[in-house]
């Protein structure tokens, strides 16, 4: 019997490998953008709208969303937050050429801001809804075939 111990030590040696493997290559969840709050010292309105524009994007009311968040940039034009959510309620529109304009002004107005700054909304070939794929960057002369000399082909 003692012959027969060694091969299951082996195997669970193996198979805890493998488990240990598959636990680590899991992907992490995807972070969700959320809107952000106003500062206190906040216009009242501003707050409000945002508050009503946070309530209806949770709602799945993204129309409405924009409509509270844009009440909220017009009260609060220097606060990047405002820009931000709006961003946000663009994007899930699919108004993304103008939500990406926001998210550029809310990262000008909130240069402290990590969680303006740290979105990928911000990059160039990327969006703020993590759940969607990242775009591969292509290099400027990937159609191009190179040649000898320099000279254009």
């Amino acid at each position: 019997m003692t012959h027969r111990t060694p091969f299951r030590i082996g195997v669970l040696a193996v198979l805890s490998a493998a488990l240990l493997l598959s636990a680590c290559a899991s992907k992490p969840k995807p972070k969700v953008r959320e809107p952000l709050p106003l500062p206190v010292n906040a216009a009242q309105t501003a707050r409000q709208a945002t508050t009503q524009g946070t309530q209806a994007f949770y709602a799945g009311d993204y129309d409405g969303a924009k409509t509270f968040f844009l009440q909220a940039v017009s009260a609060a034009p220097n606060l990047g937050e405002a820009h931000y959510n709006l961003g946000l309620a663009l994007f899930k529109l699919g108004d993304t050429d103008v939500a990406r304009e926001q998210f550029v002004q809310a990262a000008n107005l909130s240069p402290g801001n990590k969680v303006i700054w740290d979105s990928p909304a911000l990059s160039p070939y990327s969006t703020p809804d993590a759940n969607i794929p990242k775009k591969d960057k292509e290099h400027p002369y990937a159609n191009s075939r190179p040649g000898f000399g320099g000279g254009p082909r």
